[in-house]
């Protein structure tokens, strides 16, 4: 058996607050846009389609090996694009600021851990966002572009790792919290 799951940075509840209150008086009833719920915000790292169960193990450990050798850093959520593209969009999110180098970095030793842990990664780019709402069909998205990108919301630090398990049903996706994994344990501080 198998399951979906990913590696994600989730940010902090004051950080989710602040977005969900400037989102929430943008959502339209009408709007062809399906918006996410605010308990599936999330920076997704890495997303491994099929974790086998004999593989969970080693995914867990070595995840935990790749949190411990990374150390806190900061972020704040801001700006927002779409996917592909803000004339034929299908996804509209909220970007990432501050110390995106380590991100990208946490993001690569994630999926170096899955790989490893012979679990298969999906190949895309890695592009750091938030998900906000999704549509059925490609829209155009430039008007809500502009709206949404002159968000910034606060900075926070990143100070874990979170395995997620995925769960499709009929009303979309639900994510389950597997383990986590604090970032720098597994390092000491120079002496000196």
């Amino acid at each position: 058996m198998s399951m979906r799951m990913f590696v994600a940075v989730l940010p902090p509840l004051e950080a989710l607050e602040d977005l969900a209150e400037f989102v929430e008086p943008r959502q339209q009833r009408e709007s062809p846009l399906r918006w996410s719920a605010q308990e599936q915000w999330h920076l997704t790292l890495a997303f491994m389609p099929a974790v086998a169960d004999r593989d969970l193990d080693e995914l867990v450990e070595r995840l935990a090996d790749a949190a411990g050798r990374r150390q806190p850093f900061q972020l704040r959520l801001q700006g927002a694009g779409s996917f592909p593209n803000p004339a034929q969009g299908k996804v509209l999110w909220t970007g990432v600021a501050g110390d995106t180098e380590q991100l990208e970095r946490l993001s690569a030793s994630s999926r170096s851990a899955a790989v490893r842990a012979g679990v298969e990664v999906d190949g895309s780019k890695f592009r750091p966002h938030l998900t906000l709402a999704r549509a059925n069909r490609p829209l155009e998205l430039t008007r809500w572009l502009r709206v949404f990108d002159l968000y910034a919301g606060p900075s926070w630090q990143v100070e874990e790792l979170a395995l997620i398990q995925s769960q499709l049903g009929p009303r979309g996706s639900r994510y389950q919290l597997h383990e986590s994994f604090p970032l720098g344990a597994g390092t000491s501080e120079p002496a000196g």
